[in-house]
């Protein structure tokens, strides 16, 4: 009895010692600084477009609007060129309306103008 506890004692650890490592590879691992560092590197150099941004491209692709009140806009993931802003015109205090801005050659530029545009009319 004794003697198939002691050659067992090795194989259970053994067992136990793979299971534990296979767990550990499994879990995905949390990015280092040097890989979020390059990430934020890797995105445009502009700095991300607030109201007046917005509003100044609005404003050149829809002359014919109201001007914009409101705007706020979000990337639209980590390193991504796009925002996603919605914004409200005239006396609205409401985010009514969507619009993308992409970073384009150094400067941000409306996406789908004419579909932006047909949204505030």
């Amino acid at each position: 009895m004794i003697r198939t506890l002691i050659i067992l004692s090795p194989l259970a650890l053994a067992a136990s010692a793979c299971s534990q490592g296979a767990n550990e590879e499994a879990e995905p691992q949390a990015p280092t600084a040097r890989e979020v560092q390059a990430a934020i590197e890797k995105g445009g150099k502009l700095s991300p477009p607030d109201r007046d941004v917005f509003a100044e491209k609005f404003a050149a692709a829809c002359p014919s609007q109201k001007p914009v009140n409101k705007a706020t806009c979000l990337a639209q993931g980590m390193g991504s060129h796009d925002f996603t802003c919605e914004y409200g015109l005239g006396d609205d205090d409401y985010l009514r309306h969507e619009g993308v801005l992409s970073e384009v050659d150094g400067e941000y530029v409306l996406l789908e103008p004419e579909t932006v545009c047909a949204q505030g009319a």
